[in-house]
């Protein structure tokens, strides 16, 4: 039998769109590979419709790499709406309990707030893409079922207050790989007494890449760069090892490269004592990832 042909052209990076709202991740995922005519992609975490910002997408090989990215630091800013929570803690939800919010204070908001900061236990969402026994939460949710979750602990780095102007707060929040800023507000709302929702998300920071430090490019860019061609739309793509920054860099000598890329571990002059490391050859071509064992060796983790 015959092997079905892919479609699309081989292309390698990082696109760091601007996803706007109303769309699913996987819809501005799939559009964005349409526009690249890439034969694979794939994003690092999905938003929420409602939210809007970074959403790294990795075209070609740098798939592979998508885990680091997944598993990276977050950043966000987020609009709590007080005194209203729904069924999803978000705008998309239906309301289910109001309250009033005359009692809060923002020296009440930013005692409480410190309360959360460091690590700490969050139940995930019954809106959310968990599984439990095959089947997503979000699924079971519309159905109107409930079910046991287990707490997970994340770490929240900051938690900053934007703006207080009741019944909203803004916050610019800091945080660990798997965390639900909506779970965040909706706790924070029972802290305060009178429940909340997220109102407004946007995801500002995805390991390495900021808002403000790093360009990020709008589906308006896309098309407009689609409109020019492939070329247009290869400038905008960022080298896979620009999502690595904060790894040491390694550069190997001839030999050292090859065994490594046979899959053996090989010993690196200066290496550092532990932890992950960015692989280059002799040219400064990126050969991969790679982790430093006991013994000071480099072990291969992830090559082009």
């Amino acid at each position: 039998m015959a092997r079905r042909r892919k479609q699309g052209r081989n292309v390698d990076g990082i696109l760091l769109l601007d996803k706007p709202g109303g769309i699913s991740s996987n819809h501005a995922l799939q559009r964005v590979k349409r526009l690249f005519n890439a034969a694979k992609a794939g994003h690092t975490g999905s938003l929420d419709p409602l939210a809007t910002g970074l959403l790294p997408l990795c075209l070609g090989y740098t798939t592979k790499f998508s885990a680091f990215l997944l598993d990276a630091d977050k950043r966000y800013r987020v609009t709590i709406r007080l005194g209203v929570s729904t069924t999803t803690a978000d705008a998309e939800g239906a309301i289910v309990a109001t309250a009033d919010t005359a009692h809060v204070t923002e020296s009440a908001v930013r005692e409480i707030l410190s309360g959360f900061v460091g690590s700490i236990e969050q139940l995930p969402p019954m809106y959310s893409a968990v599984k439990h026994q095959g089947e997503r939460l979000y699924k079971l949710a519309r159905e109107g079922k409930e079910v046991e979750r287990t707490p997970r602990t994340i770490r929240i780095h900051s938690l900053e207050l934007l703006r207080f102007e009741l019944p909203e707060v803004e916050l610019d929040v800091h945080c660990s790989k798997g965390t639900y800023v909506r779970t965040l507000a909706e706790d924070i709302g029972t802290k305060l007494g009178c429940g909340g929702h997220v109102s407004a998300l946007r995801r500002t920071g995805v390991g390495p890449y900021v808002e403000g430090e790093t360009r990020f490019v709008t589906m308006d860019d896309v098309d407009a760069a689609a409109e020019e061609g492939p070329e247009a739309l290869d400038r905008m793509l960022l080298p896979l090892d620009t999502a690595l920054d904060h790894c040491p860099a390694l550069r190997l000598s001839a030999d050292a490269a090859f065994y490594l890329r046979q899959g053996q571990p090989v010993l690196v002059p200066q290496s550092p004592t532990e932890g992950t490391v960015r692989l280059y050859d002799p040219s400064r071509a990126f050969v991969g990832v790679g982790v430093i064992l006991d013994d000071g060796r480099v072990q291969p983790k992830r090559l082009v």
